[in-house]
């Protein structure tokens, strides 16, 4: 049949060529920018999905170069730290020099105070000058601030990392739950009946020493807390026995006597009453935090949680259920460590002042008691003077050397292994935004080429369907 007022055949091939045409277009489009979906219709749901996975892969961005800067602000405290231990180290072997008296003139004593005093003042100037983009690192600026801490229960405490996530403080609850004791031999009897050798060994050595016949008690304490220095063994006599006992608490100090020659040296008897013992060892303190069981050493005990990092020392005359309650109101480095803000990707940690009246404890004394005019200067001092300033920069060098290490395990175990951690994830997400929103150049140019082929043939096939209505005029003889 042949019709000129509807050519169907032209409008079928005309609705075919704008589909052709339309694919054409869009094969052009994510050839010319690479990607398939460049705007909502292309693929609602892939939009959606893909935007997503595009905020995350910004987020992770930016948890990378977060991390990257810690790990610059935290070399940079280490590295001064560094400087510090080796000063520390210059005036430990100062010291040393100094207390060989024997060899050494007040005049060469007085030039090495010369040279604690400045090294005390560089270490000093290092802790005030040392810092990352403006910000102070070792002057205290990122140590935490407490409120009600009662100083007769607890003699020291360092707090290395807190999570106040929302909270404006943190409250701390500590409770004593089994107190620490030093190691113990009581000892009865009267006079030594004959002369007798007897060794004493304690956590700071061991020394024989021979009693003659006739030496009391009194005696006997005498000699045994002349040695105490080298044996960290001391004698007290309390009515009418003598106890012999460790200088420290805490399981790593013992009390070990052994009768060598002589007679009997008395009855004696450990802590839990057993007769004829000749070692006791002493007991660590125990206490909760917060309600969480903390590890004890000495009169000292530690909680490491993800919410709370600390140590406190207690006070000797902590006994047991003593109580003391206290807030950390602010302070510490917060490193937002993951792509979201919230507690768990964060982590905060503390870095207390290394000025020299920082350093060391309220036990043994500060650095800063070193220098001259201070208690523990050197030059014209005793040996009991030396050997505490000796021991106050054994303790600074603790201090320094675990907040090194402590440091060095945070860079390590957290800052790198979360930056290693984000780049496998960032990896996946990249690949994965990429599988949903980017052109396949093969397929799509495939396919470019098919629709190529349509549009021409669906334009030949148009041609044939508006010349066939001419067919008529042959029908009226024309």
């Amino acid at each position: 049949m042949s019709r000129i007022n509807s050519n169907v055949p032209s409008f079928v091939a005309q609705t075919n060529l704008r589909q052709a045409n339309k694919s054409l277009q869009l094969n052009l489009e994510r050839l010319a920018t690479g990607l398939k979906i460049n705007r909502g219709k292309d693929d609602p749901a892939g939009l959606i999905v893909s935007e997503n996975l595009r905020s995350e892969i910004a987020s992770i961005d930016r948890a990378i170069d977060n991390t990257q800067r810690a790990i610059n602000i935290i070399s940079t405290t280490e590295g001064a730290l560094n400087e510090v231990a080796a000063l520390l180290t210059d005036i430990q072997g100062l010291i040393l020099q100094a207390a060989n008296t024997g060899a050494m003139s007040e005049a060469e004593i007085r030039a090495n105070q010369v040279q604690i005093d400045s090294a005390i003042e560089s270490i000093t100037r290092i802790a005030n000058s040392t810092t990352f983009a403006g910000r102070r690192l070792l002057d205290g600026s990122l140590a935490y601030v407490t409120s009600g801490l009662d100083k007769t229960t607890i003699g020291a405490m360092t707090i290395t990392g807190a999570s106040f996530g929302i909270r404006n403080s943190i409250p701390v609850q500590a409770e004593v739950t089994r107190t620490a004791e030093k190691a113990q031999l009581f000892f009865t009897g009267a006079a030594l009946a004959s002369a007798t050798t007897i060794e004493v060994q304690g956590r700071d050595g061991v020394t024989s020493l021979s009693l003659p016949a006739g030496n009391s008690q009194q005696d006997i304490a005498l000699a045994i807390n002349a040695n105490t220095d080298a044996t960290g063994v001391e004698a007290v006599i309390s009515g009418s026995v003598l106890v012999l006992q460790s200088s420290a608490y805490g399981s790593e100090s013992f009390v070990r006597v052994e009768v060598l020659t002589g007679g009997a040296f008395g009855t004696y008897k450990d802590v839990g009453g057993t007769l004829s013992a000749e070692y006791d060892e002493g007991v660590d303190i125990e206490a909760t935090i917060n309600g969480a069981m903390a590890v004890g050493r000495g009169l000292s005990v530690t909680l490491n949680t993800a919410a709370l990092d600390l140590s406190i020392d207690f006070d000797e005359s902590a006994t047991l259920s003593a109580t003391t309650s206290f807030e950390i109101l602010d302070g510490g480095a917060l490193f937002q460590l993951g792509p979201e803000v919230i507690a768990n990707q964060q982590v905060n940690i503390g870095v207390q002042s290394v000025a020299a009246s920082r350093l060391g404890n309220g036990v043994v004394g500060y650095l800063s008691q070193i220098t001259t005019g201070e208690p523990y200067a050197l030059p014209g001092s005793n040996s009991a003077v030396k050997k505490q300033a000796a021991d106050i920069v054994d303790e600074a060098i603790r201090q320094v050397a675990v907040l090194r290490g402590r440091l060095g395990a945070f860079e390590r175990s957290t800052l790198e292994t979360n930056i290693n951690q984000l780049e496998i994830t960032l990896e996946n997400l990249t690949a994965s935004e990429s599988s949903i929103r980017d052109t396949d150049f093969a397929e799509e140019t495939s396919k470019l080429t098919r629709n190529q082929i349509l549009v021409n043939a669906s334009t030949s096939v148009l041609a044939l369907a508006n010349a066939q209505p001419q067919q008529v005029l042959a029908l009226l003889g024309g």
